[in-house]
């Protein structure tokens, strides 16, 4: 696979997140989905009449089920200026007595729109003979653009370009329409969404002759940027320059702020701002703080910290839009430490810490699984009287969630009840991530249900979460059909969504397909960001595809992305999964020298890889290390820590780990419980394995074929093949389908006890299953027979296999008479 691989890693041009025309992406896959058994049903696209799941069904909403759509709240943008104006009457400020006499005409309910020409002619008659008792062209503009900004301020938008027309289509029109007008009517199509008309409106302007100046421009580029065409924000932008108009302080700033939104590289952005200064043209405080901003998505808290000197030496002072943002960038670089001292800092300088600083801070400490820190900031943050609001609670939902600690991930959810904070849109996705993640698949249906009930329709995270949990259990055709449900329900792919589904074929094992949304991503203009690169990593990782990983990662340190923990942490799983155990020792030394920051996430992955290779010193090494260091634990590297000592019959030290597991809270995962019937079905307590394949429907999950075979293993390496059918018969029951691994351990078992009339039935019932039979099939019952002495009935047994499975290559017959010892050549 390898060898053929070719990735389309650099992207020249970075594009808009959300092109405006983004064709619908159909797969060839099957248009509705078809689920198997234990998975979740079709998607409706419509709200469903859904009793409510909860205990208390007035806690989602105190009123009607329909009840309105939570919006989030919206995140005021960097340095944007409250309108002096909002909550007033428009202020006339500006306007003659004739132009005020205009526009309270024009917002009149009583007005008749015919008349319009009749009332706007009487401002420019004698426009331009001030001698004889008219108006001056300079009074005029003054007055134009009051009006039309007045009638932006009242919503009259329609109004306002028939305005605009109006003034436009007369002969002094280019006299009457400065710049300052022009970039008050792109502004004003822009607020409404008419980007594609003001588009076209700029583009008209400037080819009659008209005067398109910086002011005009920066409105477009606007107008792009707040409506999420980033890539045409850009375009606008080097159109400008080309024409000869040179950008102003706050154009470079919209572009900025646009090339952070883009996820631009950061050397793309550094380019920007030498280009600026190169112009002539200083940063200012609104600069710094989107600079630090476009630090978040990269992770880059020490360009972050950078800035922020470079801001102080320049003679600004921070506001609490730096701090907040800084804060973030910590917080996202999973430096909860640095984030706090930002928070001391802030609060010495006298900036209250508000809902939002918080927030951002518990959102750290959560994503770095100190979840008892995240508690305490939330119990800080209601001392100084500001009350946890719902993005509070779902961020430690999520937190406990991630961990594995599923009763205290609800206990939150029901004090966010209790404090009657009512959930949105990312508290649904949290708890559909939840389920899904567990497999329970009709709980998180239920939820999807409720979510619709209340209103809340699901949005592109709602699809991605649903995308991840099929991925994550290897069902590649409900992804293929989720997606095209996806692009049914109107919702356009965007960034997250291809991460998602690159991520997500991966599991499935599907590493082509996941591939080809890589590509797919980059040919319909979405610019991959670092969570791309970490997510093709994965897939490269999942392959033990080191050369590749290595290669992707060189890229990404040197050209286009700053790598972090999770980029690091794929390179280590790429080692142990191709087999590089000296190179995955190598970059583990540097992990531990310091050479790589020490860091929670890169001591996690040591703990997972080397149990993964079955080393158990360095698996000790590693986790003592993450104690040492005061670095909390989860669910699944204590996970790995108890398969590691159960492959090795460790039973008093898995025991160890459990107690741990329990003391702690956590909640076990079917892959605990999978370990622990690993490690007794290979000892003298075998038939514990069963009682803890009972505990797992016993405690909400749902067996897998892993856990099946497990349990069946038990039983015939010890001789109870009675009980490994019959537990055989319960998996098929639940519509588990056996697998090769499954009926070659039937196979083994009766071979290896002689009955091999039964091995033989049971080969042929797994043809018959459309199990393909594989090498250790045959073999067992070839080398048993040898065992026994009974080589003759080893050759009868090959020569007549072809009857048996009709499909054997001929090669494997001859492969499996050489094993025979008679047959052996002299």
């Amino acid at each position: 696979m390898a060898e053929g691989l070719t990735l389309p890693i650099l992207h020249p041009c970075p594009s808009s997140q959300k092109p405006p025309f983004h064709s619908q992406i159909s797969l060839n896959n099957s248009s509705s989905l078809t689920l198997p058994p234990n998975s979740p049903p079709k998607l409706p696209l419509k709200p469903i009449v859904h009793k409510p799941f909860h205990k208390n069904p007035n806690f989602l909403t105190a009123h009607h089920p329909k009840s309105p759509f939570y919006h989030p709240k919206r995140r005021r943008p960097l340095g944007k200026f409250r309108d002096s104006n909002r909550g007033k009457p428009w202020s006339h400020h500006g306007l003659s007595s004739k132009g005020q006499q205009i526009f309270q005409l024009l917002i009149d309910p009583r007005f008749d729109s015919s008349q319009l020409g009749e009332i706007l002619v009487s401002l420019v008659e004698n426009c331009g003979n001030e001698h004889v008792g008219g108006f001056s062209f300079e009074s005029v503009n003054s007055d134009i653009l009051g009006i039309i900004k007045g009638l932006g301020f009242y919503r009259k938008f329609d109004l306002s370009l028939r305005v605009f027309n109006w003034f436009r289509s007369r002969n002094e029109g280019r006299v009457l329409l400065n710049g300052p007008v022009v970039a008050v009517i792109i502004s004003i199509l822009g607020k409404e969404g008419n980007v594609s008309v003001a588009a076209s409106l700029i583009s008209d302007l400037s080819r009659d002759g008209f005067d398109v100046d910086v002011y005009a421009y920066t409105a477009m580029v606007s107008a792009c940027a707040n409506n999420g065409w980033y890539l045409e924000a850009v375009k606008v932008f080097r159109k400008m320059k080309d024409v000869g108009c040179k950008p102003s302080l706050i154009t470079y700033n919209v572009v900025l702020n646009v090339y952070g939104k883009m996820g631009m590289p950061w050397v793309k952005v550094n380019e920007l701002v030498n280009i600026m200064k190169s112009d002539g043209i200083s940063p200012d405080l609104y600069t710094y703080n989107t600079l630090i901003s476009c630090c978040r998505r990269g992770s880059l808290y020490e360009e972050a910290a950078n800035l922020f000197k470079e801001m102080k030496l320049a003679g600004f002072v921070p506001d609490k839009v730096t701090y907040n943002v800084l804060l973030d960038v910590y917080g996202k670089s999973r430096r909860p430490k640095e984030a706090m001292k930002v928070l001391l800092e802030m609060e010495n300088l006298g900036f209250a810490p508000s809902d939002v600083t918080y927030n951002t801070l518990i959102a750290a400490y959560a994503r770095d699984g100190l979840l008892d820190e995240a508690l305490e900031l939330k119990a800080q943050m209601i001392k100084k009287g500001i009350i946890p609001d719902v993005f509070t609670y779902t961020t430690l939902f999520s937190g406990f969630e991630k961990a594995g600690k599923d009763e205290c991930a609800m206990l939150v959810f029901e004090e966010m009840r209790n404090a009657g904070c009512k959930p949105n849109i990312f508290t649904f996705n949290a708890l559909i991530k939840m389920h899904g993640n567990r497999k329970r698949f009709s709980e998180m249906m239920k939820v999807f249900e409720e979510m619709n009930m209340c209103g809340c329709s699901p949005d592109v995270v709602t699809w991605n979460s649903l995308l991840a949990v099929f991925g994550q259990n290897g069902m590649d055709a409900d992804v293929s059909s989720l997606f095209n449900e996806m692009n049914r329900a109107g919702f356009v792919p965007e960034r997250d969504t291809y991460n998602t589904l690159i991520s997500a074929y991966s599991r499935c094992g599907s590493f082509n397909k996941s591939m080809s949304f890589y590509r797919l991503m980059l040919a319909g203009g979405v610019t991959p960001d670092l969570s791309t690169y970490n997510a093709v990593l994965a897939a490269l990782a999942r392959g033990g595809l080191w050369e590749e990983s290595e290669k992707v990662f060189a890229e990404m340190k040197y050209s286009r992305c700053k790598p972090n923990e999770l980029s690091y942490s794929s390179l280590f799983h790429a080692y142990a999964n191709g087999d590089q155990i000296e190179r995955l020792h190598s970059l583990a030394q540097k992990v531990y020298s310091g050479d790589i920051k020490l860091h929670y996430v890169l001591l996690k992955t040591l703990v997972l890889v080397y149990s993964k290779t079955d080393l158990l010193v360095e698996t000790e090494q590693a986790f003592m290390e993450l104690r040492n260091n005061g670095y909390p634990l989860d669910i699944t590297t204590l996970n790995a820590m108890i398969s590691v000592y159960g492959r090795r019959q460790m039973v008093s030290k898995a025991n160890e780990i459990l107690d741990l597991l329990k003391e702690r809270q956590f909640t076990p995962t079917l892959t605990t419980y999978n370990t622990l019937m690993y490690m007794y079905s290979r000892s003298a307590h075998f038939e514990r394995a069963e009682d803890l394949l009972k505990d797992v429907g016993a405690n909400g999950l749902t067996p897998d074929i892993i856990s099946y075979n497990t349990v069946i293993y038990a039983y015939c390496r010890n001789g109870r093949l009675r009980d490994a059918s019959r537990i055989f018969s319960e998996m098929r029951g639940v519509g588990i389908i056996p697998d090769v691994i499954t009926y070659n351990t039937f196979v083994a078992s009766y071979a290896a006890n002689a009955m091999f009339l039964e091995a033989i039935d049971m080969v042929r019932c797994m043809i018959k299953s459309h199990c393909r039979p594989n090498e250790n099939t045959y073999n067992s019952i070839v080398d048993f027979y040898c065992k026994y002495n009974r080589s003759d009935e080893a050759s009868m047994f090959v020569n007549n296999l072809c009857k048996l499975d009709p499909f054997l290559p001929r090669d494997e017959e001859l492969r499996l008479l050489e094993r025979i010892p008679h047959n052996h050549p002299k």
